[in-house]
């Protein structure tokens, strides 16, 4: 059997002179893994996300929405609590998300057909699917009678 590192096998362990000393957790890090796709883990992140297609309101839906929303703006002086579900379209992909908005309404803004709320949110009228507050709790609207 050769003995072909016999002549190093006893000489002490070299420290440099001219570079100073790397600590062990700077050492480790030079084999620690790396993005080789920089980008990609946000990419799937963003593709499993999930999103909702907006639904249409037709009929006593749509009528309910309209007469919760005019019984708002009737009564906007009191600056009733509401809570509102509309649909927020994705910035990034098709669909979106249902949200709710709960807060006063400072105004109705008619030309851009949009409720604004007092801590200054816009939420568009065309995209409302539910409003509800104490204002509309006792409100039966099929007879347009209080209980």
């Amino acid at each position: 059997m050769s003995r072909a590192y016999d002549d190093i096998i006893g000489l002490p362990h070299h420290v440099s002179t001219s570079r100073p000393h790397m600590p062990v957790p700077d050492r480790a890090a030079q084999f620690a893994p790396f993005a080789a796709l920089s980008g990609f883990g946000t990419a799937v992140g963003e593709a499993a996300r999930l999103t909702e297609d907006k639904r249409e309101l037709h009929g006593d839906a749509e009528a309910d929405v309209d007469a919760r929303l005019s019984m708002v703006r009737a009564h906007l002086e009191d600056q009733p609590q509401v809570s509102i579900t509309y649909f927020q379209p994705d910035r990034k992909k098709d669909g979106g998300a249902y949200v709710v908005a709960t807060g006063c309404i400072r105004k109705f803004d008619d030309c851009g057909r949009s409720i604004v709320m007092l801590d200054g949110r816009e939420v568009p009228i065309d995209d409302i699917v539910g409003i509800d507050g104490t204002l509309l709790e006792f409100i039966d609207w099929r007879n347009g009678i209080s209980d």
